[in-house]
């Protein structure tokens, strides 16, 4: 997505979660407005934005109001079933992350938003006193790996980029059951850095590093 580039009228996926680039997202598609958008997204190869809540539930209610961060990422299609009419799914993967400029709900309750890209992290190696995260990342991601079973299909996609601070802090942001509203700011810096050191201080108070 060059920095130049805007997108106009991106079909968005208000949801209960917060997707960052480079993460895996399952989605279990049965609401009309969502099954059309992903059949048209599908075909064109185009991305949809993915936003989270702030007011509202991701299954529409009647008469109930839907608002959400303005601040999203897109989210590319890269496994796709329908078992049934009227289910699809549908496993994503994390893009650029986008700002709204605005937005607009249309009449069957699809939002669609023109949004202009957030710069990308920059790579920033690993500091010596952070190393511990990335270490304690790696661990898990072996012991995902030798016991496949049990843990189900792997919630994170190589290259394991180990040596980078915000893949490293992404992945643990992902994996770590953290209010949604934290999720959404550490989405959100623009410092990789600086997020890193926010997952290292809640790695370090849960005791998974010293």
């Amino acid at each position: 997505m060059p920095a130049a580039l805007t997108l106009q009228s991106l079909p968005l996926f208000p949801l209960s979660a917060v997707l960052f680039p480079d993460g895996l997202l399952s989605l279990r598609v049965f609401e009309v407005r969502y099954l059309d958008m992903i059949a048209k997204c599908r075909k064109a190869g185009a991305p949809f934005g993915v936003v989270s809540l702030t007011k509202g539930s991701e299954v529409r209610q009647p008469g109930a109001q839907e608002a959400f961060s303005t601040v999203g990422t897109l989210a590319t299609i890269h496994e796709f079933e329908q078992p049934q009419a009227g289910l699809m799914l549908v496993r994503a993967t994390g893009a650029q992350r986008f700002r709204i400029t605005a937005s607009d709900q249309l009449k069957h309750g699809l939002w669609v938003a023109d949004v202009e890209q957030v710069e990308p992290d920059l790579p920033v190696p690993i500091p010596e006193d952070l190393q511990g995260t990335s270490d304690a990342l790696q661990r898990l991601i072996q012991s995902l790996q030798l016991r496949p079973e049990e843990s189900g299909p792997m919630p994170l996609l190589p290259p394991w980029r180990l040596e980078d601070c915000g893949w490293v802090a992404n992945r643990w942001c992902e994996l770590l059951p953290l209010p949604v509203a934290l999720k959404q700011r550490l989405m959100e810096l623009d410092n990789p850095l600086v997020r890193l050191e926010l997952v290292s201080d809640v790695l370090s108070r849960t005791g998974i590093t010293t």
